[in-house]
């Protein structure tokens, strides 16, 4: 048995956490405090409910950073495949707390629209949603930026945007909870604007409780589709199409693979467990055998989203069994 690996030192892993929901997590923090002391000068119930949402939102970036730098410790004995499935299990602690969240809002919009309430100090409402849209958005780009590097996608300028949104299933779960709270983040705060200032230039009062009543639903959905996708994490789920065809293209460089009978790619936070079976070219020994295996093994290990290979070989039985993308 081998022995347990060296202890990791805590900076170490720090510094491997999700560096987007470390960011978000100070930015919202801030933004709660000012939005919380906008909120109680002015009685605005929009700003309530932005002010609650940014909260949700520093809590749950706290949890989700935790959990990126625990799921970054190596595999030990007693968890031989690591950690990667830790940061769905803080996701969801996240997504308890958005929920919460979330029904509170919903239950102040409904006070609201019973009970109007007048509010005041316009300038400073407007101040603090102004500085929450630049905060927030920077958090935003700086979320799809990530998304596009982790997916390994090439994009510049406005093209950032749209390749985000098209592989945001392929970016990790830390990237993933920035990128969604945030879109709600920064709608949120524009709606919160908007009643701020119609509920100030007209008696159109009703519109600040539904304001805050959509914010809240936002947070609802938000909450569902993080839920989901961290709920099939921790089940176990197949590595997305490109990553299996990038794995297959990798081992069929070596020319004396044929085939391969058998692929398994699991994902486990961001990062994949390869088992595969492959055949190999008739008439060579065990040990030239067991160097290809190994040759091939070391190669998918340098990818740094691969973090465990296993393979088996047996010899080409002459029928070919693996249908290679056509696109790749």
């Amino acid at each position: 048995m081998s022995p347990e690996p060296e202890r990791e030192r805590l900076m170490d892993l720090i510094k491997k956490g999700n560096k987007s929901s470390a960011i978000a997590m100070s930015g919202n923090a801030i933004l709660a405090a000012i939005k919380a002391f906008a909120a109680a000068f002015s009685g605005s119930g929009a700003m309530f409910a932005s002010a609650m949402h940014s909260l949700a939102d520093a809590i749950n970036q706290g949890f989700v950073f935790i959990g990126s730098v625990l799921s970054e410790k190596r595999p030990t004995r007693k968890f031989p495949t690591g950690f990667g499935r830790v940061i769905n299990i803080f996701c969801m602690i996240a997504v308890i707390v958005v929920t919460i969240m979330a029904y509170e809002t919903i239950h102040e919009g409904i006070h609201l629209m019973k009970h109007p309430a007048e509010s005041s100090g316009f300038w400073l409402n407007v101040g603090v949603l102004l500085v929450n849209l630049l905060i927030d958005g920077a958090i935003l780009v700086k979320a799809m930026k990530e998304i596009v590097k982790e997916a390994r996608v090439e994009a510049r300028g406005l093209g950032i945007m749209s390749a985000a949104f098209k592989n945001v299933g392929r970016s990790a779960p830390p990237t993933r909870l920035v990128f969604y709270e945030d879109i709600v983040a920064c709608s949120g705060a524009l709606l919160a604007l908007v009643a701020v200032i119609v509920t100030s230039l007209t008696a159109f009062n009703l519109l600040d409780g539904l304001v805050t009543i959509l914010i809240g639903i936002l947070m609802f959905a938000v909450a569902f589709k993080v839920g989901y996708d961290n709920m099939v994490g921790l089940i176990g789920v197949s590595a997305p199409p490109d990553v299996e065809d990038r794995i297959s293209s990798l081992i069929f460089s070596d020319d004396m693979v044929t085939d391969i009978p058998a692929l398994r790619i699991l994902q486990e936070g961001r990062y994949y467990h390869v088992e595969s079976m492959i055949e190999l070219k008739p008439g060579m020994s065990l040990a030239d055998a067991d160097d290809i295996k190994f040759r091939i093994r070391a190669k998918l290990l340098q990818d740094p989203d691969v973090t465990d290979v296993t393979i088996g070989i047996i010899e080409d039985d002459g029928v070919k069994t693996w249908e290679p993308d056509p696109q790749t």
